[in-house]
């Protein structure tokens, strides 16, 4: 059988188009998912002749992705370096290469936005403010040094990560190593999900009652956070997860559904 090889200039180029998509067709149900796979396609495409397995691979990179697109740039080189050794006859299952991404995606996501959006933004805006203040028109210019800065870090890391990958993937396999990092990635995902619903999903209820005028009211959602606080988001997370394990969902309807729930609530005092 005749080896599918792929250059690195084939994953830098991947990687920009990734990286200048990556935003666009954003949804909750994927997030990057569609940018991710866009830049996949000339890489799979040569990877994959045969029009099911390009099928195959396609759909196993559409599930939800989300990380920093210029220091996740590694796991785009990894995944390819994966790919690249399925397609000649690696025994690297499609949850493994899920799992990799899904593990990377959290801390290469925290690094890139400490780097990028935290350091590196703020200094090249505040300088092209203060040369713009001053009736500079360089102003205006300078603030391209943030994406220029990006493409070239992006390209060299996603190469790296290619590298790295294309090197140490047969290791990683044989050693048993990549069932740990799927746990690990899975339990980390938990975290996160956990993480992120008491951040965003806000959920009380106003309900009191009162036992006589000289007694304080009993209020219900004191009672609540003395016992279990937060439980109350906890369950409609739980609860929205369970509905959506069913089979032929529609995501639509789920939401316009919890939107008329919430306002039904509202109105009915129950929260």
């Amino acid at each position: 059988m005749e080896k599918k090889l792929i250059s690195e200039k084939d994953v830098k180029n991947s990687w920009l188009y990734y990286y200048l998509v990556a935003e666009m067709g954003i949804s909750y149900e994927r997030l990057q998912a569609l940018g991710f796979t866009a830049g996949m396609i000339p890489i799979l495409k040569k990877l994959y002749p045969d029009r099911e397995d390009l099928k195959q691979a396609l759909k196993r990179h559409l599930v939800f992705y989300n990380t920093e697109a210029v220091y996740g740039a590694p796991i785009n080189g990894i995944v390819i370096a994966m790919e690249e050794q399925k397609a000649n006859g690696a025994d690297i299952e499609d949850d493994t290469i899920t799992g990799i991404k899904t593990g990377l995606m959290g801390p290469m996501a925290g690094i890139g936005d400490s780097i990028d959006w935290a350091t590196l933004k703020p200094i090249i805006f505040g300088l092209a403010v203060t040369l713009s203040a001053n009736g500079s028109i360089l102003g205006a210019f300078f603030l391209l040094l943030l994406p220029i800065i990006q493409i070239v870090v992006g390209r060299k890391l996603a190469a790296y990560g290619y590298r790295a990958g294309q090197a140490s993937i047969r290791e990683i396999l044989q050693s048993g190593h990549i069932k740990n990092l799927i746990i690990g990635a899975s339990t980390l995902g938990l975290f996160m999900m956990g993480a992120l619903s008491s951040t965003y999903v806000k959920l009380s209820t106003p309900i009191e009652f009162s036992f006589g005028s000289q007694n304080k009211p009993f209020v219900l959602q004191s009672v609540i956070d003395n016992i279990v606080p937060g439980i109350l988001p906890l369950l409609a997370v739980f609860g929205i997860y369970w509905w959506l394990l069913k089979k032929n969902q529609n995501f639509t309807i789920i939401m316009i559904l919890i939107v008329f729930i919430s306002i039904g609530g509202a109105f009915l005092g129950l929260f």
